[in-house]
Parts: C-alpha cells; structure tokens; sequence
C-alpha cells in the first residue's frame, strides 16, 4: 500500500523540480498544515472508498493525488482479481490520452508569452498545410489557412476529431477535411492539435520530445513522463484492460502525438497541476532562460472562449450548458463550486480525469488502466470535494 504525504507550494516558486517535499517543515502555514492533518485523518475513507470503487466497477488500478491548499496525498490502489497486494508500492505509468493535450497547450503558452508564435495568427504561416491542399478543394484549403493556435486550444477549428485513426501507418500522409467552418462552434479535434504540434515544432527546430523535456518536464521534475516510449517503460508500464479483465497490454504508439501519447503518472501530473494551482513562474536568473507563466498569462491560459463547449454538434445536452473551453483546458461553471477546471483522458482501456478548483484550492488527478475508468467519476467529486450533487462533467464525459 503507497501512501506519500507532501507540501508543494513553497517549493513550486523557488525550485520547479522540488515541487514535492517530503514533509512539514518549518514555515509551513497554518492552512496548509490543517489540511494535511485532515487529508491523514480522512486516509482510512479514501483507502476504503477507492478500494471499493476498483472491485465495483472491475477497475484493475488506480493512481490519484488529491491537493489541497499546499498539502498533497497519493493514493494508489490495485484490484486482487488482477494484481498482488505488493505491486500497489512499485511505481507504475500510465497512458494519459488526452490529459497530453493540457500539458502541450502549457508550452504552446509559455511560447505566446515569449512572443515565439502569436494565438491569433494563422498556423500556415508557420507550416505547410499540404495535407489540407491534398483535397484538391479550394475551400479546404482555404478553411486551413483560417486555423489560428487559438482556434485549435479552444477546439473551433471545424476539424473531426482524427483524419485517419492516429496510430496508423497511413495517418501521417491523409487528407484532412473540414466537418464545419472554422471558429463557428466547439468540435473537439485531435487533428488541430497535432497541426499546432507541426507549428510548434517548425518554429522550435526540434521534436517534441525535446521540447516538453526542456520546458515542462525538466523544469518541473516529471521524472517518468514523456510523449515518447521510454526504455524505462518496459518495465513501468501498466496494461490496459477491456471487460472480464481482458488485458490489452501496453500498447505503444508509432510516433508522439501531444492529443495522445503520454505517458505519466498521477505523482509527476500532480507536479504539473500544482504549478497550475499556484501559478508557478520561475524568472530568468544566471542566464536561465525563464520558465512558467507570469499572472497575466496564466489567466489567459484558464479565459474561456464565450460559447459553450457543446460536444455533440446534433444533439443538445443539459450538461453542455454549463461547459465552456479555454486556452487547453476545460471549465464547468459549477453552481456549488464556482470555476471547475478539468480534462479527462480516454485511450479506450485507459482513462483518467483531473479536476481543479480554485475555490477550494484542491484538485485530484487519477489515472486507470480501464474501460471503466470513468464509471467513478461522480463518487470522486462526491469522496475529495464533499459534495453529493453529481457534476457537469461526469455526464459530459459519459452521456
């Protein structure tokens, strides 16, 4: 059983890497030291809440942090019809499908703020667009030459979510279409994300890899996340698993994708929404090159766009009422708890979900290796935010 309990908030603004320390040390303020003794007091019902869940919904592993206001608990949790008691104290990594999305549009803003690509310009003018001209349609290719890095964050490029399924030999080369005009509604779209990932790479001169590596991962000490296979992954990865506990394996991606290809665990995530809950910055000193968001960009980073996020464009929903998107991540504007930031990931027998709430200046991150991983979402909410009323975002994600 693997229980680690830390303090992040004074670490994360002087030293990214040491985000989580190992404990309460002196100088640590009151707030946060109420909420640690109250995250121990509560371990025995989160232990036996989340073991619950697992063997309700044949979930074979969970692995979550829940924050709260500076004090941090990681919970993981395996089910015995799949594991040995002894593997819930190894560190394990997960796929964290579209969770990959929220930390690329942190690089794409930290860019923005260094004035390396500017929101509202168009994309070809920092890549080709030869996948869109391949249509032979001068509509297409004009739609293409409308994409913005805004429109793509937001999810209003007018795109499908794929051109081609993204792990096939054939998806690099296909035509990519429009399903609607760009910036007329949300459609969420994988597609416009890797389209920016070609932008972002054109202007860096470098792969992805090394960009993440160089401006989130390093930086904020997530020591086993990467878009790309690490040799460590061997080991470390965990198998999905579909009805019956039919494993799946680990399943590795051809090429990295920041729509998909993370691969992570709740401990290093945490790390990243840390940084967001507290508004890391790290300024230039010795000739290091700055690192985060200043206030004025981490408030632009978490502005919604006005219109609603509604995820089927046919199908009206009442939990789309309450749903907008902001520069990369999702917001539900939730009657109980004001502002909820979140992003939900699903790679079929993988899935994971973080939610953040400034309010309560608390947010967990879990990760499963499940069909049925976001079968729990509503007794989460209801186990770390205390509160019964089911939110928007678990019938966003499931209806």
């Amino acid at each position: 059983m693997k229980h680690n309990f830390f303090f992040s908030l004074a670490a994360v603004m002087a030293v990214a890497a040491s985000i989580f320390t190992a404990s309460c040390g002196n100088g640590e303020n009151p707030e946060k030291t109420a909420a640690m003794e109250r995250l121990q007091a509560n371990l025995p019902v989160y232990d036996s809440t989340l073991q619950a869940l697992i063997e309700r919904d044949s979930i074979p592993m969970i692995d979550l942090v829940f924050y709260s206001n500076g004090a941090s608990i990681h919970i993981q949790k395996v089910n015995p019809a799949v594991y040995s008691e002894d593997e819930a104290g190894k560190t394990h990594v997960f796929q964290a499908a579209s969770l990959s999305k929220v930390i690329f549009s942190y690089i794409v803003m930290q860019m923005v703020e260094n004035g390396e690509i500017d929101l509202n310009t168009p994309l070809c003018q920092y890549t080709d667009i030869a996948r869109f001209e391949q249509a032979g349609d001068s509509i297409n290719t004009a739609r293409a030459r409308k994409i913005t890095a805004a429109m793509v964050l937001n999810h209003r490029t007018g795109l499908s979510n794929w051109a081609a399924g993204p792990s096939s030999d054939e998806w690099p080369t296909s035509t990519i279409t429009f399903s609607v005009e760009p910036d007329s509604c949300y459609g969420y779209s994988g597609e416009g994300m890797a389209f920016l990932q070609r932008a972002v790479e054109a202007i860096k001169g470098k792969s992805i890899d090394v960009i993440a590596k160089e401006m989130v991962f390093e930086p904020l000490g997530l020591e086993h996340t990467a878009y790309c296979w690490l040799d460590e992954y061997d080991s470390l990865a965990v198998s999905g698993y579909k009805a019956n506990f039919e494993d799946r394996g680990q399943g590795r991606h051809p090429r990295s994708n920041v729509a998909y290809t993370l691969r992570t665990n709740a401990e290093d995530y945490a790390k990243f929404l840390t940084a967001i809950a507290t508004k890391y910055y790290q300024p230039a000193v010795n000739g290091n090159v700055a690192n985060g968001l200043t206030e004025e960009y981490w408030n632009l980073f978490l502005t919604p766009n006005p219109e609603i996020a509604k995820r089927y464009w046919d199908e009206e929903r009442t939990c789309d009422s309450t749903m907008y998107w902001c520069n990369g991540i999702g917001l539900e504007k939730n009657a109980n708890q004001g502002n909820v930031y979140w992003h939900w990931g699903d790679n079929g027998s993988f899935k994971a979900l973080f939610m953040y709430v400034p309010a309560r200046g608390e947010f967990f991150i879990y990760f499963t290796n499940s069909i049925y991983g976001h079968e729990i979402v509503s007794d989460i909410t209801k186990l770390f935010f205390e509160d019964s009323t089911p939110f928007a975002v678990d019938n966003w994600i499931n209806m």
